[in-house]
């Protein structure tokens, strides 16, 4: 048994987790003599361990592709979510590779069955099998936890708002959640928005398109504001071509606040940029003026209630001994949106370990 004493909440509080056979056993207990391990935070911050839910983590892909332990506990994050790269022709192979890997995976399968080998697989609806989806997620039913359609026009060729009713009519199916890639037009964004509820996740909300969530005047649009009162989920999904300073600042101003934090991480924009990390992200939140307690809640709490992940995401006895060890602190660090918009952040994130399935690893 190990314990971890002296940290640091989000909120200020002090908090020691014993922790033992992967599991989260106490929070605060006052036996430490009962620990054969401990180690002190110094006061560091600790929250549960963070969740990427949108990455494209399946190495044997050519367009998007990255090892998960790049983008996940060396970096900080101890789940990541594969946000549709692969579909049902790949997903066994996808779950056996992750197996070897220490971060913890989980997939949302995307709806055509070849994910995404090409730009357009939505195109020809004759690549969606839902036949082959039912059977991916009989064999796989703790590693499928959702769906992925990409509504954007180099995806859906002249299918128009198709593929999003047929995504729809497949989550109502299945009962699990369904993100929703939005892009160039067509379709229009305000089309996609009448037609998801509440839970449906929409990713890219800030990207800095014509199609996106700003009118003519600069302003969130009303169709916009009436998803998110509905409860349809805010996701970032920052990638190479979807975050825009301006817009998340705009709609920061108007207090329209995203749901969660995700990178849309993959090899290149991990290793050029702009993404390079889940934290990295996060920092950019921060300087539009994010609080810390928001940021950790939304890639933390947030993440693991909408995926329904019961045993992440929070502090609590019997959970998965998934930590994040960080510091909040001065830090000189340029950071760059999907449009070459530079900010110079003073003071942000810095990760400083992982416990990942009840082991200690520092960074």
């Amino acid at each position: 048994m190990r314990l971890y004493k002296n940290g640091k909440l989000v909120n200020g509080e002090t908090i020691s987790i014993g922790v033992d056979d992967g599991l989260i056993i106490a929070i605060n207990p006052t036996n430490e003599s009962a620990y054969s391990s401990i180690i002190d935070l110094d006061r560091n911050y600790i929250s549960a361990g963070w969740i990427d839910m949108h990455t494209h983590c399946y190495e044997r892909m050519d367009l998007y592709y990255d090892d998960p332990d790049e983008i996940g506990y060396k970096t900080g994050v101890t789940t990541v979510i594969d946000a549709g790269t692969t579909g049902a022709l790949d997903i066994g192979t996808f779950y056996a590779d992750t197996r070897l890997k220490k971060t913890r995976v989980y997939a949302m399968i995307n709806i055509a069955k070849q994910g995404i080998k090409t730009q357009n697989e939505l195109a020809d609806l004759n690549n969606i099998d839902i036949q082959m989806i039912d059977q991916a997620i009989t064999k796989y039913p703790d590693f499928v936890i959702g769906f992925k359609v990409r509504m954007s026009a180099s995806v859906i060729g002249d299918n128009g708002i198709v593929p999003l009713e047929i995504a729809k009519s497949i989550q109502t199916q299945f009962q699990k959640p369904l993100m929703v890639h939005i892009g160039s037009n067509p379709p229009l964004l305000v089309d996609i928005l009448t037609r998801l509820e509440t839970g449906d996740i929409v990713t890219h909300i800030f990207n800095g398109k014509e199609n996106g969530i700003l009118n003519h005047l600069g302003r969130v649009r009303k169709e916009v504001w009436d998803a998110h009162n509905r409860g349809v989920i805010f996701d970032i999904g920052h990638g190479r071509e979807s975050f825009s300073f301006d817009v998340a600042q705009q709609a920061f101003k108007e207090c329209l606040l995203c749901d969660t934090i995700s990178s849309d991480i993959y090899h290149h924009n991990r290793v050029e940029g702009p993404v390079y990390s889940l934290a990295h992200t996060m920092n950019k939140l921060l300087s539009v003026g994010y609080s810390l307690e928001r940021v950790i809640e939304m890639v933390t709490i947030r993440p693991a209630e909408i995926m329904r992940l019961p045993k992440l995401g929070t502090l609590a006895v019997g959970n998965y001994a998934d930590l994040t060890i960080f510091k909040e602190q001065a830090i000189h660090q340029t950071l760059v949106d999907s449009h070459d918009v530079t900010r110079t952040l003073k003071r942000g994130i810095q990760v400083a370990a992982v416990v990942i399935k009840g082991e200690y690893i520092e960074l």
